[in-house]
């Protein structure tokens, strides 16, 4: 067992942009992930629910991963999301990011039912672990009940870093309940608990926590950057209250109408690119009066009153 890597720092949720045929566009993906970097991420977390990864296929997911690496991202920096509901396709595209590099994945419980017992979900991951059978790999668990309807209760938690110490290292918690997340971060000592919504990361910081990894972070990665890097810092306290506010405001303004169109509407602003409106159904771009609303024309706001 080589010692484990627990991650900590600023990560983007990353945004997918997709070409003209709704097929993802790696070259316009590889630019994105390395702007993200640019901009003070820690890392890029593609293919992740911000990235809509269930709307891809393994093969494509794979080419998304192999994009980036071309295009010059370490793989230390990425950490890509490889739970499937089918636990042989999950085992594919993880033993896939370590054949390339990538030894940091996210993963989603299996998701289709629902109702399953803690020690299901022990065993599926388990199986998963087992069935990649590489001491390289580090699991961030996914916690998103409100979209995966599978939760990942304490006692799974603690099955699984007793199971495989070292290897179940961090978990993604996207609940948007705070209380939940310092509930994690007191019960499991040193394991990496993340924000998924960037509001959140600097009180999480603040107990323990170990950073965030969120869709927001596509538009303002420098601020989340300085708050990280500054959080317990006095004299810069003015400063890092100035960085969340905006952090806060651009979180809401994404969050008017859906988050993932508005991102990408506002991804396409940023880089004059209209191509990054595009969704793949059954997600779908902004409707003309949601997105010039968004913008901040005048015509869009008087239509979408």
């Amino acid at each position: 067992m080589i010692d484990p890597v627990f991650p900590r720092g600023v990560f983007c949720a990353a945004l997918t942009p997709l070409d003209q045929d709704l097929n993802p566009n790696y070259r316009a993906f590889t630019d994105h992930c390395r702007y993200l970097i640019d901009e003070g991420c820690t890392g890029v977390a593609l293919l992740g629910t911000t990235g809509e990864a269930n709307s891809f296929s393994a093969d494509e997911r794979m080419r998304l991963l192999e994009a980036a690496l071309a295009g010059g991202v370490a793989p230390a920096q990425l950490m890509p999301g490889t739970g499937v509901a089918a636990l042989p396709e999950t085992v594919a595209l993880t033993r896939h990011a370590l054949s390339v590099g990538v030894t940091t994945v996210v993963l989603l419980p299996p998701f289709y039912y629902k109702g399953v017992s803690e020690d299901g979900l022990v065993a599926a991951y388990s199986r998963i672990i087992e069935g990649v059978g590489d001491d390289r790999l580090r699991v961030v668990l996914y916690h998103i009940p409100q979209m995966s309807g599978v939760a990942i209760p304490h006692g799974v938690i603690a099955a699984l870093r007793e199971r495989f110490p070292g290897i179940v290292t961090g978990i993604k918690d996207s609940s948007g309940d705070l209380a939940h997340m310092t509930a994690l971060v007191e019960r499991f000592p040193g394991f990496s608990v993340l924000a998924g919504a960037d509001p959140l990361m600097l009180p999480l910081l603040k107990i323990g926590g170990a950073g965030a990894i969120t869709a927001t972070t596509n538009l303002c990665a420098r601020d989340l950057r300085f708050v990280f890097d500054h959080y317990a810092d006095p004299a810069k306290a003015e400063a890092v209250a100035a960085a969340q506010g905006r952090v806060v405001a651009t979180r809401e303004r994404a969050s008017r109408f859906a988050q993932m169109a508005s991102l990408k509407a506002m991804t396409a602003e940023r880089t004059g690119d209209a191509g990054w409106h595009r969704l793949r159904p059954p997600l779908m771009p902004l409707t003309e009066a949601e997105r010039a609303a968004l913008l901040g024309t005048n015509e869009g706001l008087a239509r979408a009153s």
